[in-house]
């Protein structure tokens, strides 16, 4: 790992107290600052290159940063790149001289502000440049009160407001906003407004030639930079020929068998073997099994309500008979949990939308509890209340993964291989494909057929008339 020079960490350390950075985050700023530059120097690319935010951003993906570090990385090289006025030193030989380019510094006619992105992400500086429309940085911006607002912050904002519109999932928000800063660095920051379908053509490229991503990846970005352009550009894609487009190659489920899956909750510890047997038993996607809450269980017809699954869709699922018991006992633990929280004075559960603005007292009641709630309360740092969170995804992932580990399988397994597994027995037991795929919540049958692959076929390809079977035969 490469060494700051001095001169370097003091003209850094100032921009950021220009750029309203809070002093205790500043330490963190200048730690990105040094990954990117011995990243730069590693790969021997140029500090001063915009679009070498994109290698260093997928970079931190693969290390498992998380999508707040990121940004935070981002952040910290787009001000070292846009602001900074620097010939380093001769004496340092830690980052090669011939790699930077200098660049303007902070004048009168420059100041930071601070700005909230869409989405829970911390707060970005943004440069605000004094001038007029003669200005060569003034291009497709408006000028209020001689103040130039960044014209790609407005358009994330818009990104933002017209995903939760229409009341897409945080994911969705997530992924979108992700693949729209990229296209912004990969333009080295080209307006919005000036932003043609050929720059959308060469990203698309880069991406499957260069990066050499999955097909899932470049048709998530083609989708998100879709939106990006009909609904906060208001402009058509029109004709992408000559596009490169990774092929996307037929997906076969992983599958446990039945001893398979007993030897994976067998080492598993509570809660997490109720988890996967709830998987399993009902199919559940994992997001929906930390989802459900009190109401959502019906001993009486023994059915489970998924509410707002993938695709904003509801079903209903068989409770198992072996599974009866147990989940009487969790709910038993839930509200002894529940009785202890109403005694601390908590401000109870989490609701979805604006369910609590309609019913005020609906987070204390019973019913709306999780199922399987999180171990410690959640501080809302807006009011400052303690609420209940439904417990993690990532816990219970980790927590199969190692079960996984200890059972010795030969296959690859997640959480995700139980609910393949519920689809593949139920298929080989000569379930109805029909039935099957309702029970998914697939809204295609050709969702559901992917797991006609992953069962050994008795079909008679034999080619018979009907008037020659046997009674056996029928």
């Amino acid at each position: 790992m490469i060494r700051l020079p001095e001169a370097l960490k003091a003209k850094f350390q100032l921009l950021l107290e220009k750029s309203a950075i809070p002093p205790r985050e500043r330490p963190y700023y200048l730690k990105w600052l040094r990954y990117y530059l011995d990243f730069c120097q590693k790969n021997a690319l140029s500090y001063a290159d915009s679009r070498n935010i994109i290698a260093f951003a997928e970079k931190l993906q693969e290390k498992k940063q998380t999508a707040a570090q990121i940004h935070q990385a981002e952040q910290a090289v787009t001000i070292y790149q846009t602001g900074i006025s620097m010939v380093l030193p001769c004496e340092s030989s830690a980052v090669p001289v011939r790699a930077v380019r200098p660049y303007p510094d902070f004048s009168e006619n420059t100041r930071p502000v601070e700005w909230k992105p869409p989405g829970n992400v911390a707060p970005a500086p943004v440069f605000f440049r004094r001038g007029g429309d003669d200005h060569p940085d003034s291009a497709g911006c408006q000028n209020q009160a001689n103040e130039i607002p960044c014209p790609w912050d407005q358009a994330l904002l818009a990104l933002s407001n017209e995903i939760r519109v229409r009341q897409y999932s945080p994911k969705t928000l997530k992924a979108y906003t992700l693949w729209a800063e990229k296209l912004r660095y990969f333009t080295r920051h080209k307006p919005p407004e000036r932003l043609h379908v050929d720059d959308v053509k060469r990203f698309l490229t880069y991406l499957a030639v260069e990066r050499k991503v999955a097909a899932s990846s470049q048709n998530q970005a083609f989708n998100a930079l879709l939106f990006f352009f009909r609904h906060v550009l208001h402009r058509e894609f029109g004709s992408l020929e000559g596009v490169v487009r990774v092929k996307r190659k037929p997906y076969v489920p992983v599958v446990l068998s039945r001893e398979e899956v007993w030897r994976v909750l067998g080492n598993l510890r509570y809660p997490f073997d109720l988890i996967v047997k709830i998987l399993y038993g009902c199919g559940l996607r994992l997001s929906e099994c930390m989802k459900l809450r009190v109401q959502d269980l019906n001993f009486d017809a023994m059915i489970l309500t998924i509410h707002d699954g993938k695709g904003k869709k509801d079903r209903t699922v068989p409770i198992p008979q072996k599974l009866k018991k147990e989940l009487e006992d969790q709910l038993d633990r839930v509200v002894e949990k529940h009785e202890k929280d109403l005694a601390a004075g908590y401000a109870g559960v989490f609701l979805p939308s604006a369910m609590e603005r309609k019913y005020p007292g609906a987070a204390k009641e019973l019913v709306w509890q999780w199922v399987f709630p999180s171990r410690e309360l959640t501080l809302v740092p807006d009011t400052g209340e303690q609420r209940r969170y439904h417990l993690h995804e990532t816990h219970v992932q980790k927590a199969i993964k190692m079960g996984v580990r200890k059972s010795r399988l030969l296959k690859r397994a997640s959480a995700h291989t139980f609910r393949h597994s519920f689809a593949s027995h139920l298929l080989a037991a000569n379930v109805d494909l029909r039935t099957i795929q309702e029970l998914l919540g697939h809204s295609d049958i050709r969702t559901t057929m992917i797991y006609t692959h992953t069962v050994i076929s008795t079909t008679i390809k034999e080619k018979r008339s009907p008037l020659d079977f046997d009674d056996m035969d029928c």
